[in-house]
């Protein structure tokens, strides 16, 4: 039970507000360490440095000549040639492509976004799992303290002679029973402790510290449903991916447009030595205007149609995602409608369960009769108490699913 001892021991009370402070707490810490999450980011920065590859100009040429073999002039030998180029895109090329990337670096982020809030909502999830485990523990750990005052008490009335011993051996059976129970919870937190650690980037025996109790809070009816499709990062991402290929069919619409460039000739001129003149051995400077004529028009029609298309992929993969984000809210409500229901069945159950025990442990001590009764229906009340427990866990898993769904803010 070392795992098990480890979060008791270190377990900190509720207070006001103290289950979400625990968990903003590691949500912090998953957002700093989880390697996804930071692969997600890098992905965000990467994209970024795609925008100034796109929108700036392409590298000038210089080329150099040397005129093994003067080719000569009236002025004198050409004996050696430098050009400079500049191309030009046509007008708006550069910023439609620039729009893209940056639309696209934007998209990135968005899908960064959802990767967090994912992220929080398995934090949220592998922590209310451990809460659960704990209660169960505690629930079983209080089943064996009842038990063994169960078979001190059918010891003293076997000893007495007023009670047999089948009853002592029915209490030894259900305390196995609950000791091997309790000894399986023991060895399912370290899977859980492991898996919760991992979201964090930490080592898997890393202790966890837990509030005392799963406190359970409401939330307003069709908590933010109005905004669903309007603040969930997946939607945003698809958006801009949708505003990031129209800018892409724009760019590759210019990209089919002539290409305009400017240059300058510099041309080296030795000196006639035969004739004496005023402009012997003048260099010759000359400007240059070049236009690329875009006649193969093939390749320029199919980029475009290929944006149009990816274009058209997003808008469906918009659509597809729309109906699967608003299906998966309802499931998430009906899912925390669900556990209330039970919870509020449980504790109804476990009320009048606890009567009916108070009762039968009565008729036991003044007769002696009916202890298989009074076992079963401790079990029965153990049995209540841990579904009211999966129940309480499964309620906050289901509004975190909630959150994630709605891209609740996180400080």
């Amino acid at each position: 039970m070392k795992f098990l001892i480890n979060i008791t021991l270190l377990m900190i009370l509720a207070f006001t507000a103290g289950n979400a402070q625990t968990l903003d707490n590691y949500f912090k810490i998953a957002a700093e360490n989880n390697p996804g999450l930071q692969a997600k980011y890098k992905d965000f920065e990467a994209a970024m440095q795609k925008v100034p590859q796109v929108s700036t100009l392409p590298d000038p040429t210089l080329s150099f000549g040397y005129f093994i073999s003067p080719a000569e002039t009236r002025v004198g030998p050409q004996r050696a040639r430098f050009s400079l180029t500049q191309m030009f895109p046509w007008f708006g090329t550069l910023k439609a492509q620039g729009n893209a990337a940056t639309l696209m670096a934007e998209a990135k982020y968005q899908s960064f976004m959802d990767a967090r809030n994912r992220l929080f909502y398995q934090v949220a999830a592998a922590y209310y799992s451990l809460l659960e485990l704990k209660r169960w523990e505690m629930i079983e750990q209080k089943n064996i303290e009842i038990l063994q005052s169960y078979k001190n008490f059918t010891n003293s009335r076997f000893k007495s002679g007023t009670g047999p011993m089948a009853d002592v051996l029915r209490v030894d059976i259900m305390m196995n029973d609950a000791n091997t129970s309790l000894t399986i919870l023991d060895q399912k937190e370290k899977p859980l402790l492991a898996a919760f650690n991992k979201l964090l980037n930490r080592h898997e025996n890393e202790i966890v510290i837990l509030t005392d109790s799963l406190a359970t809070y409401d939330l307003p009816d069709h908590f933010r449903e109005d905004i669903l499709l309007e603040s969930n990062p997946l939607v945003k991402e698809l958006d801009l991916k949708i505003k990031s290929s129209e800018a892409s069919v724009l760019a590759a619409q210019k990209l089919g447009l002539p290409k305009l460039g400017v240059g300058l000739d510099y041309v080296v001129v030795g000196e006639r030595s035969d004739i004496v003149m005023s402009d012997n051995g003048k260099d010759v400077l000359m400007p240059m205007v070049t236009v690329t004529i875009p006649l193969f028009r093939r390749k320029y029609q199919a980029s475009v149609k290929e944006m149009q298309l990816i274009q058209e992929s997003y808008s469906l993969q918009k659509e597809e995602y729309t109906n699967s984000l608003a299906a998966s809210y309802e499931m998430a409500w009906f899912e925390m409608e669900q556990q209330k229901e039970l919870l509020i069945l449980y504790d109804r159950q476990i009320k009048e369960s606890v009567q009916v025990l108070n009762l039968l442990f009565s008729a036991y001590a003044n007769s002696g009769a009916s202890f298989e009764e009074v076992l079963r229906m401790q079990q029965q009340i153990l049995k209540y108490e841990k579904m009211k427990a999966t129940a309480e866990a499964q309620y906050l898993a289901a509004i975190a699913r909630i959150n994630y769904f709605t891209a609740k803010s996180y400080q």
